[in-house]
């Protein structure tokens, strides 16, 4: 199975309606919670985009310039459900992901670009250069499901030259080392660098069928009243 299927299936079977991920970004003001269900849908919807849209195929190669952010956690597991590697270096990539401080320069790049605007009302760039992709718009006109041409290999590289297996296995050994337990409730402020920060700071919590808080813009002074709100059990960054 892909890296998509392995991680949202253990979550889905055991509740697909419990948040797996709480947004907070404190220079906006934004509040987004995400269940299972509705990540997946997201997910999927990133996964027809790649494939249709961007002609992405398996073992192809996807750059990140994205934000920690619950959309980027849908253009990953989209990524990883068409069987795709996520890697660091954007000049090695087949398809870049950008947010709006990164789509020009992207663009430029004679790769296909997809622009996010990470709006929370799901409005679309303000001036996408020519030839990007409007994620926001594009998205919408997606299936709800995905169904992969064929299965991905185990042994397939999926993150920055861990193989699918590999990614799992250490994400596991990274939340036992962070201690973050099965069924926990984290709070995060790290950053979604490749691959480190996105083992640490997103798989590690969903490897271990947890749900992640994630702050960006934080507060330092909300931050422990946040914890208590969301009923937080582990903090990492």
């Amino acid at each position: 199975m892909s890296l998509t299927d392995e991680l949202l299936g253990p979550l889905l079977r055991d509740d697909a309606a419990a948040p797996r991920i709480t947004y907070y970004d404190d220079a906006t003001g934004e509040r987004v919670e995400v269940s299972g269900a509705t990540l997946a849908n997201w997910a999927a919807k990133s996964a027809n985009l790649l494939r249709e849209e961007c002609d992405l195929e398996p073992g192809g190669r996807v750059a990140m310039l994205l934000p920690a952010h619950w959309q980027t956690a849908a253009v990953l597991l989209g990524a990883w459900w068409c069987g795709a590697e996520v890697v660091a270096d954007a000049a090695d990539a087949d398809v870049v992901l950008a947010d709006a401080e990164h789509v020009q320069a992207a663009s430029t790049s004679g790769r296909t670009v997809v622009g996010l605007s990470l709006d929370a009302f799901g409005r679309g760039l303000d001036a996408a250069p020519a030839g990007v992709l409007d994620y926001a718009v594009e998205v919408r006109m997606q299936g709800d499901e995905f169904i992969a041409n064929g299965p991905v290999p185990a042994s397939a590289s999926a993150l920055d030259d861990y193989s699918v297996s590999e990614v799992l296995s250490v994400a596991r050994a990274r939340a036992g080392e962070l201690g973050i337990s099965p069924g926990d409730r984290v709070l995060s402020t790290l950053e979604w660098s490749v691959p480190e920060g996105v083992l640490d700071g997103l798989l590690t919590v969903f490897a271990v069928g947890g749900s992640l808080v994630q702050c960006r813009h934080a507060h330092h002074n909300a931050l422990q009243r946040r914890a208590e709100a969301e009923r937080v059990n582990t903090r990492i960054g």
